[in-house]
């Protein structure tokens, strides 16, 4: 699993956009987002590189938790 903070996000909108950007990576496995504390679980293997791209692309910049 990796954890990633999303400082950015602050709505359900900005949640739908984080919930679509990292399901479009491949091996990306089940995604939770936390608004609370601004940080996005990620199951599966995908690459954490991967993920913070498709978050950066959608702009959301994120970091490992």
């Amino acid at each position: 699993m990796t954890t990633l903070s999303v400082p950015d996000m602050s709505c359900n909108h900005c949640k739908a956009t984080v919930e679509t950007a990292l399901g479009s990576v491949p091996e990306s496995g089940t995604v939770k987002v936390d608004l609370t504390t601004r940080q996005v679980e990620v199951t599966g293997p995908a690459p954490v590189a991967e993920l913070i791209k498709a978050l950066d692309q959608a702009g959301y910049p994120a970091t490992v938790a």
